[in-house]
């Protein structure tokens, strides 16, 4: 059976503007389709701009939360002025209670004052031991005894008032003098000053954390609880930073808060309390505690981090001698005194 070839044509080179040349129709085709597609994403860019939803969906949300301000705005102004009414009213009477007005306006005036005063002075202190750290973080990086002396000083005011330091300050006065290397009269600070700290401190939070632990497990409601764990959580930061010698007060704590918060986040405090909450209470121990005590355990172990996280942030001196106060340490123990007063 015989087959017919067609004779191979040789290549030859044609101009690209030559009319006789004829495109093939697969050519002619990808043509056409790059030709309708051009002309799909034309039709598409002039429909698109018709479009337009996303601005006036803006626009009215912005103008509701413009009305929710301007009502909440209206309510406190009507607040005030039904107040300040009140109190003209019963300060321009001139019976006994008129009087009595009087002498409670001028009750609440001192009382907003001493308050104002002491917040500021919370403040001072709170700004004076951030300072102070500082300074110790500068004297150890600049590797100075003659700053670190400087630091003493200023530390030994801080806990000249203190009557459970008197002990362990007169101890660092007795053996600074015998100090003349740099960095080690830092350390003797950190021995005999801050250890005595460090152990009440470790008090406070395993006390603060079992406290947690019994609201939660016997709270009827979750949001009783959780407003207790916030209060407990602030009374342990401000108790913690009155023992270091801060002693703030509301906006001081407050402001200690948001620099423990911040401190916790940057270490990565939170996974770390679920992973060991769940290497002491995975095992044995939750098939022995009730739903309800668990949670509690787990909220006394969020209350332990914040308060380390407090003494890493209130603390004059970093841990240079002394034991840190270790998460795993203190909710070991709160897991079994949990064991204990459940069995």
């Amino acid at each position: 059976m015989t087959t017919s070839q067609t004779p191979r044509r040789k290549p030859h080179v044609v101009a690209a503007d030559d009319p006789s040349v004829e495109f093939d129709v697969g050519d002619q085709i990808n043509t056409s389709l790059a030709q309708a597609h051009d002309e799909t994403d034309d039709a598409q860019d002039e429909t698109r701009p018709s479009v337009k939803s996303g601005p006036a969906l803006k626009r009215s949300m912005k103008w509701g939360a413009l009305l929710l301000s301007a009502i909440a705005g209206l309510a406190a102004l009507a607040a005030s002025l039904s107040f300040a009414s009140f109190v003209s009213h019963v300060l321009a009477r001139d019976d006994w209670i008129g009087w009595l007005g009087f002498g409670l306006a001028v009750l609440a005036g001192i009382a907003f004052a001493v308050l104002a005063v002491r917040e500021l002075f919370g403040l001072v202190r709170l700004s004076r031991l951030s300072r102070l750290r500082t300074a110790v973080t500068k004297a150890l990086r600049d590797d100075d005894l003659g700053q670190e002396r400087t630091v003493i000083k200023r530390l030994q005011t801080l806990y000249s008032d203190r009557s459970d330091l008197k002990w362990p300050l007169a101890r660092l006065k007795d053996h600074q003098g015998d100090i003349r290397d740099a960095g080690e009269l830092l350390r003797l600070a950190d021995r005999e000053v801050m250890t005595p700290l460090d152990m009440k401190a470790r008090a406070l939070i395993l006390k603060s954390a079992k406290r947690v632990t019994v609201a939660t497990a016997i709270s009827p409601m979750v949001w009783m609880a959780m407003l207790y764990v916030v209060a407990e959580n602030l009374r342990l930061i401000k108790g913690l930073a009155t023992l270091y010698g801060a002693r703030p007060g509301g906006v001081g704590a407050l402001k200690l808060g948001r620099m423990v918060f911040t401190h916790i986040l940057a270490t990565g405090g939170l996974a770390l309390t679920d992973d060991l909450l769940g290497q002491f209470l995975g095992q044995d121990l939750v098939r022995r505690l009730s739903r309800r005590l668990g949670e509690g355990v787990f909220n006394g172990a969020l209350t332990a981090r914040v308060g380390t996280a407090a003494v890493a942030v209130t603390r004059p001196l970093p841990f240079l001698d002394a034991e840190p106060l270790r998460l795993r340490d203190i909710m070991r123990e709160l897991a079994r005194n949990t064991v204990k007063s459940k069995v």
